[in-house]
């Protein structure tokens, strides 16, 4: 997503200043100043802050099996030095790319708005990692005129996807995807694009005595598709075959249960098939009221699922 925000404020005549930890060809372009560095050190967030208006701070570790000081490290650790680099060189705002999955506690999320608080307990180190950081950006808000905000978005796919889409036909090519539950659920997604646009809108938006200031939101398509036939569309389109096996959530989560206690035990470091947080993900409802990011700084969806599905086509067609 990192990259669309770059072209969508390159297309507006923003000057942009990227930094990621390896070096992209992809923002070797005219009005790009790309700098590789690891936000995980304090002097490297600082100068990245230097001489800038405004930070969308989209970098992180996702996933949902390794160590906490990985993900305490990339997730928490770097946010606040982003956050202290931001207040050492008087950056004016900081837009923070959390999760949905931050009020996500295993259980069923139907319609849920940003009134949900935290969970009492974390299924993984993502999400307990990103809320971590995603409060202490809200906290920094007003701090030494610095105004932020934190998106949410769920599930961000689309055309250039590297995390969500290869992992899914990998699985689903090697016969190892399962459909967990009754395969009813309902999810939330969002277009790539729609969420970068939805962080420009919350940037221009947040300026003093404005409401996004301090709040988070959501982000989605704004209406829920079916997981399972959204996944199976996903692999017809790849040329792969859908998934027709399933397991039932109780056996998913059992599996799960038992495959991290021997992961931790044994000290395995690859992920595991199956965890408890992957089969409440796969198997239970999560969808989202999007309607304060409507009403805060006008967001709505620009590209429609179906037609981001087609464009996804393509790109797939041509792999």
């Amino acid at each position: 997503m990192g990259r669309y925000i770059v072209e969508a404020l390159l297309g507006r005549g923003d000057q942009v200043r990227a930094i990621s930890r390896q070096r992209y060809s992809q923002l070797d372009r005219p009005g790009v100043e790309a700098v590789q560095g690891d936000l995980r050190e304090s002097q490297v967030a600082a100068d990245a802050c230097r001489g800038v208006d405004a930070v969308f701070h989209t970098a992180g570790l996702a996933g949902i099996w390794g160590p906490w000081r990985h993900y305490y490290g990339m997730n928490t650790l770097a946010t606040q030095n982003v956050i202290a680099g931001c207040r050492r060189h008087g950056v004016r705002k900081l837009v923070y790319t959390s999760s949905a999955s931050v009020t996500f506690d295993g259980g069923d999320q139907t319609d849920v708005d940003e009134s949900a608080s935290y969970p009492q307990r974390w299924l993984c180190h993502y999400p307990h990692t990103k809320a971590m950081a995603e409060q202490q950006v809200l906290s920094a808000n007003g701090q030494g005129g610095l105004l932020t905000c934190s998106l949410r978005p769920h599930l961000i796919w689309g055309p250039r996807d590297r995390h969500l889409i290869p992992r899914l036909l990998q699985r689903a090519g090697n016969g190892q995807l399962r459909r967990v539950g009754d395969g009813t659920n309902l999810i939330d997604i969002v277009y790539v694009e729609n969420a970068a646009q939805a962080h420009l809108q919350a940037a221009d938006a947040l300026e003093p005595g404005s409401p996004v200031g301090g709040r988070a939101y959501f982000i989605s398509q704004g209406e829920p598709v079916n997981c399972w036939q959204w996944i199976n569309e996903i692999l017809t389109l790849a040329d792969v075959s859908p998934v027709t096996k399933s397991i039932s959530f109780a056996a998913a989560w059992r599996m799960g249960a038992v495959l991290e206690t021997v992961c931790r035990v044994c000290r395995v470091t690859s992920e595991p098939r199956m965890t408890r947080f992957l089969a409440a993900q796969l198997a239970k409802h999560h969808y989202f009221d999007i309607r304060r990011a409507k009403s805060d700084f006008g967001y709505s969806p620009q590209i429609a699922t179906a037609e981001g599905m087609r464009r996804l086509a393509r790109e797939l067609a041509e792999r």
